[in-house]
């Protein structure tokens, strides 16, 4: 039990450390500039949903970025055939481009020069290199097409150039401390603190900004068109224009745009600025095609077609039309910042009104304050004390939890505070595990040194194997998670290092001194409400049979109401919009529904929640760019019934996003449940695993079947509960057959019938305390969190008291079977090999 003074100081200075890293976090921004330089200001960041904020996820358009570099190949392909003066034609094929060159001496010329039109790339590691475009000939004929490694470089550098545009795009509408970052392979991240309308943002974000300069072509109206010309329509009247696809002038020679009025009409226009060289070409332009129109494209409108009067030389032009002052502030911005060289679409959007942010963060921090203080007054009931240990190490592991979240800069989430609540509850488990071990070998007779050694020493391996066991959960729900349910798993696994450091580490060397101090010669570890009393001796293998056919009829029933009514899929799975709305009295539900339900957006249904009005609306057919366009469409119906309607949070999905949510989903539950399996197999044996993974399925289906039986949202964080249960499960299970192993190895003579009763028995008051302190974390968020935390907080409750119950009346008997038939089929061989003997 000697602790060294270089780990006692490590110990310390980890501590120390941690609360300084957490200290911050008391004071505000403004008080903390007043601080000295070495004091640390780096705080948690607040998530969007806490403070209020836009969310958006932005997808690059492959097929887009397909069809742009198709038709440059296409344009370059036909220069290349004008300039050989070769006989021949070139077309667009699906993804390929083919050229078609009858004459073999000028086809083979013609491949020389389109092969020098390939850039190469990089394919891979060790700086291996192909060409971004695959060509083959065959006959006369030579086909061209994009590479994978082409492709997905082409795709890089899109997305590292739409980056840096989105972050100047962003600059122009000056949001504060906004996040921009790329994930995953071609979608990029926009968070914007304190905008809750971005539709302004969002038109800015997703236009691609492709301003260039054609010539009209002279076309007879009706007539076919020529080779290299396209009908695009007009913005202002919406007739098409004949213009030539080859790009006159490229809007990459722009300067600077400005949004200001017509001096003789007052109408809003954008006059814009050419470079040098732009200007020297702009002035060629017009002077060679003095009388005929010259059109304006942005992307793929015709803005304006003027016919060009006289020469323009001083490199300044005007886009003029039907414009909004805020039109040509917007058209300004875009052009300032430069073309995006391929479209984003918008494909997920989530908003929060700081007012609800606000709420959040106070009902946040009173339902954990008013769990940590039921958490460390039952620890008191529980131990006296000695509780005060266990309170001291659940302090510690709630400032060090914080003070790691400041040092990674991770963001704060509301199920991030969940998670934190729910930690403190999963804290207690290794302290009730400690100090109920210790008071085992105290009541045998250990002295005081020899109880705490052996106490905190059988305790250990179980502490491993519980927490691993949800780090697995957690870590998958990291993996496979987004947004939110990433922050809640973050903190889920920091709570949980944290638990195992605070617990077995500091708590062992209070006590160690607190003995060595005391002089203490044993120690007493006795509560002062004492809920299963000593000697406790229950047959609960009597009732296996009942305790397992019930949980197979409750599931039954769970699976029936997962068929009907089946459960209420949140947007993160279906995809749509849902508003949250605060509304006058003076507006009722009905006129709601009736103003909403002209708009055509197919199902609309509205839920009262408290002073709020929750509005969904189903998924839109014609992919994310018809979601967007249907939250506008409610935001200004909803201001147009009552302009003092508030917009609280929307949040829109898209078909595309709620579909991979799902799979997420559904692929993190099942490989939490291999991976424990999988590592319950190895730490115990292959019937301790069934027994745990059939366990598991039980407790999955009751706790889907509760979802369907009180209609919650079956949404992301329903996912994160659900994760969350089978952890919490799992860990409950390792500590009821961590004392069965113990005890089999212990008591080679008893059967195991009477083994595992006398596990559970010694095991039981651990079971209870530690499904109390997790139930009393958790209950204030359920009873005060209100709609947004009720999906995770409720079943949480359930799913504690079915882990609970599930260990006891479900894994033990289904282990018993398990081994009785094992043991049947071990005495059935033994007897039947001396029979083949004598028969042999």
């Amino acid at each position: 039990m000697k602790t060294s003074r270089w780990v006692l100081v490590t110990y310390t200075l980890i501590i120390l450390f941690g609360l300084l890293a957490a200290l911050p976090n008391v004071f505000t921004p403004a008080q903390l500039e007043r601080m000295p330089g070495w004091f640390p200001k780096q705080q948690v960041t607040l998530g969007l949903d806490l403070r209020g904020g836009s969310h958006l996820v932005l997808e690059v358009d492959a097929d887009a970025l397909k069809a742009d570099r198709l038709k440059s190949l296409v344009a370059e392909a036909r220069a290349l055939l004008r300039k050989e003066q070769a006989q021949g034609t070139v077309r667009q094929v699906g993804e390929t481009v083919v050229v078609s060159v009858p004459d073999a001496a000028a086809r083979a010329g013609i491949v020389k020069q389109l092969r020098d039109l390939a850039t190469p790339v990089a394919n891979g590691g060790f700086g291996a290199q192909v060409s971004d475009i695959e060509m083959t000939s065959e006959g006369d004929l030579i086909r061209l097409g994009f590479s994978e490694a082409g492709f997905r470089d082409r795709l890089n550098q899109a997305i590292d150039q739409s980056l840096e545009i989105v972050r100047q795009r962003v600059d122009q509408v000056g949001v504060a401390e906004p996040t921009i970052q790329r994930v995953g392979a071609d979608r990029i991240l926009v968070q914007l603190p304190g905008l809750n309308d971005p539709t302004r943002l969002r038109e800015l974000l997703g236009s691609t900004a492709q301003m260039s300069f054609h010539m009209v072509a002279d076309v007879v109206p009706g007539a076919r068109l020529p080779a290299g010309v396209s009908l695009l329509p007009e913005e202002k009247t919406g007739r098409t224009v004949a213009v030539e696809d080859r790009v006159a002038l490229g809007g990459d020679h722009l300067t600077d745009a400005r949004a200001g009025f017509d001096q003789r009409t007052r109408e809003p226009l954008v006059s814009f600025h050419f470079d040098t060289s732009g200007a020297r070409q702009f002035a060629r332009i017009t002077s060679q095609n003095v009388g005929k129109p010259f059109a304006i494209v942005l992307d793929g409108k015709v803005l304006s077609a003027p016919v060009i009067r006289e020469p323009i030389t001083g490199g300044t032009g005007q886009i003029s039309g039907s414009f909004t002052v805020e039109d040509t502030v917007v058209l300004s911005a875009l052009l300032r910042a430069g073309a995006l060289p391929v479209p984003l679409v918008v494909i997920e959007e989530r908003t929060v009104g700081p007012d609800l942010g606000g709420d959040v963060i106070e009902m946040g921090v009173v339902t954990g304050l008013a769990g940590f203080a039921a958490v460390v007054v039952f620890m008191v009931a529980l131990y006296g004390g000695w509780g005060l240990f266990a309170n001291f190490a659940l302090f510690l592991n709630v400032a060090l939890t914080v003070g790691l979240l400041s040092l990674l800069g991770a963001t704060l989430t509301l199920p991030g505070i969940a998670g934190i609540i729910l930690g403190i509850g999963l804290a207690v488990d290794a302290n009730i595990l400690i100090n109920e071990r210790i008071r085992e070998e105290a009541k045998a007779g250990a002295s005081a040194f020899a109880a705490l050694d052996r106490g905190f020493g059988r305790a250990y391996s179980t502490i491993v194997d519980a927490n691993v066991t949800s780090l697995i959960a957690t870590g998958l729900l990291f993996l496979f998670g987004s947004g939110p349910v990433r922050g809640f798993a973050i903190t889920m696994m920091i709570g949980i290092c944290v638990s195992m450091f605070t617990a077995v580490a500091v708590v062992r060397i209070l006590m160690t001194e607190w003995v060595r101090r005391r002089k203490l010669k044993t120690i007493s570890v006795e509560p002062l409400i004492r809920i299963v009393p000593d000697g406790t001796s229950i047959s609960f293998m009597k009732a296996r049979f009942f305790g397992i056919g019930l949980s197979i009829v409750l599931s039954l029933a769970s699976i029936g109401l997962f068929i009907k009514p089946g459960l209420n899929y949140g947007i993160d799975f279906k995809g749509g919009i849902q508003v949250e709305a605060s509304t006058p009295a003076s507006v009722s539900l009905g006129t709601l529904r009736d103003e909403l339900g002209k708009l055509d957006l197919g199902e609309v249904s509205l839920q009262q929640i408290g002073d709020n009005v929750l509005i969904r609306v189903q998924r839109q057919e014609g992919g994310e760019t018809a979601q967007t366009r249907a939250v506008s469409e409610v935001r200004d119906t909803l201001q147009r019934i009552d302009p003092g309607i508030g917009i609280e949070r929307t949040e829109v999905v898209g078909p595309k996003v709620s579909g991979e949510l799902a799979r997420n989903g559904v692929i993190a539950v099942v490989l939490a449940s291999l991976a424990m399996l999988v590592y319950i197999w190895w730490r115990f044996e292959w019937n301790f695993a069934i027994g745990a993974i059939a366990t598991l399925v039980l407790d999955t289906t009751k706790t889907v079947g509760f979802f369907a039986l009180f209609g919650l949202d079956f949404n992301l964080t329903a996912i994160a509960a659900l994760l969350t249960i089978i952890g919490y499960s799992v860990n409950d299970k390792v500590v009821v057959y961590d004392r069965m192993r113990e005890n089999i190895r212990m008591s080679k003579k008893r059967d195991l019938r009477s083994i595992i009763d006398l596990s559970i028995n010694q095991v039981l008051a651990r079971c209870l305390f530690t499904s109390a302190t997790t139930f009393l974390a958790m209950l204030p968020m359920a009873i005060w969190g209100g709609n947004a935390v009720e999906n995770f907080a409720l079943p949480m409750l359930f799913g504690v008291v079915i882990a609970t119950s599930s260990s006891i009346f479900i894994a033990a008997p289904i282990l018993l079977l398990l081994g009785d038939w094992w043991t049947r089929r071990k005495e059935a061989a033994a007897a039947a090999a001396p029979e083949a003997e004598r028969t042999a």
